[in-house]
């Protein structure tokens, strides 16, 4: 069984490992692009009971002109997974894809392939495309907002057809034409789980139609505001699509003895260390939407992106952590991504210090070692 559909009130996934993590930061102990992390990272997080392993896609680094700056420096998503497949036991593993730079037909044969490498615990985070120089250089469009999910709806339908349709088909849209389409072997799931990150309206109505993991970045560290965003997604999905979906969100770990300590090494790597190039670059990509915000909000949303990507933070002592994860999941909130600037210290800590908090609080059950990865 994929164990995205375990019974974990509260489940948990690593990001970003098959590049250089969320942080724009240039601290020392910044991760630099490197599969030994990857691998090390991933049989950390297996071992601890986490649920997903999600990599991120990227073509290009933020700076123009900057061919080798680190933020372009990223492993292939479903190449990565492969290899992760191979070397884990029971965490689920995520391909990430931007559909306009992969035909649906490859991206199909591909999923299944590592749906049988992993035996089934394989995923499918899907991406409609939104930054323009990296579309430039496969030669696709940047389309109208509404209508990158227009595309990815199509290039979804195509996939899925490809996964269950054992006859060949012919499929006519708007954006794709496939004759006697077919597509060996088929996964191993029934149904392979789909994640998307929708954040504006429309993206949000295709998430709730189509996604089983909704991905949602979470505005404000109010409970009651975490509470009304979540739970209005729920909603929407319920009443607009009739389908009950699972949300999950993306959050920046810093885990200290004191909030002292805590709140001093999230200001050294995100404030006094940022990497202001790429964060300019960043902002720049934002366009009039960065330009229109208030000098206030901007600076937060600055800071929020060096920190981890907008990721909700998580900084202070274990106990301050697992409170933060419990008041998500009191929310409605149902996974959470987790970054750092040090992974193999930051998995290392949590796993000692929080996780045992998060099962006495009833939100994950006690994990025993996968028996192949006791002596890895």
């Amino acid at each position: 069984m994929n164990p995205l559909a375990g019974d974990n009130p509260l489940k948990l996934g690593l990001f970003c490992t098959n590049g250089p993590g969320a942080s724009q930061t240039l601290v020392p102990e910044a991760p630099e692009t490197s599969w030994d992390l990857s691998l090390r990272t991933a049989r950390a997080a297996d071992r601890a009971g986490f649920e997903a392993v999600v990599p991120f896609a990227r073509w290009k680094g933020y700076p123009e002109n900057r061919a080798d700056h680190k933020t372009g420096c990223v492993m292939d998503p479903f190449t990565w997974a492969a290899g992760i497949a191979a070397a884990t036991e029971r965490i689920g593993v995520f391909a990430t894809s931007h559909a306009p730079t992969l035909h649906p037909i490859v991206a199909a044969k591909q999923a299944a392939t590592v749906d049988h490498i992993s035996g089934g615990r394989f995923a499918l985070n899907v991406v409609g495309g939104w930054n323009r120089p990296e579309l430039e250089m496969f030669g696709a469009p940047l389309r109208e907002h509404d209508e990158r999910y227009d595309h990815l709806d199509e290039w979804l339908q195509v996939i899925r057809r490809l996964w269950t349709e054992t006859d060949e088909f012919d499929f006519h849209g708007r954006f794709f034409d496939v004759v006697g389409g077919v597509s060996q072997p088929k996964p191993v799931q029934r149904r392979i789980p789909i994640m998307n990150a929708g954040g504006s309206p429309r993206g949000m109505r295709f998430a709730a139609e189509h996604a089983d993991l909704c991905f949602l970045i979470v505005h404000s560290e109010e409970e009651s505001a975490v509470r009304e965003q979540v739970q209005g997604y729920k909603r929407m999905a319920r009443e607009e699509f009739g389908r009950e979906i699972a949300v999950w969100t993306h959050t920046v770990v810093v885990q200290r003895d004191t909030q002292a300590e805590a709140d001093a090494y999230l200001h050294r790597f995100s404030v006094e260390h940022e990497d202001t190039e790429s964060v300019d670059a960043w902002m720049r990509l934002q366009g009039a939407n960065a330009q229109l915000m208030p000098p206030d909000v901007a600076r937060a949303m600055r800071q929020r992106f060096a920190a981890g990507a907008g990721g909700f933070p998580l900084v202070g002592t274990p106990e301050t952590i697992a409170g933060r994860l419990e008041m998500l999941s009191s929310t409605g909130v149902d996974g959470a991504l987790l970054t750092w600037v040090d992974y193999d210290a930051g998995i290392a800590d949590f796993t000692r210090d929080v996780l045992p908090r998060l099962e006495r609080a009833g939100l994950r059950a006690p994990v025993a070692a996968p028996a192949a990865l006791v002596t890895a």
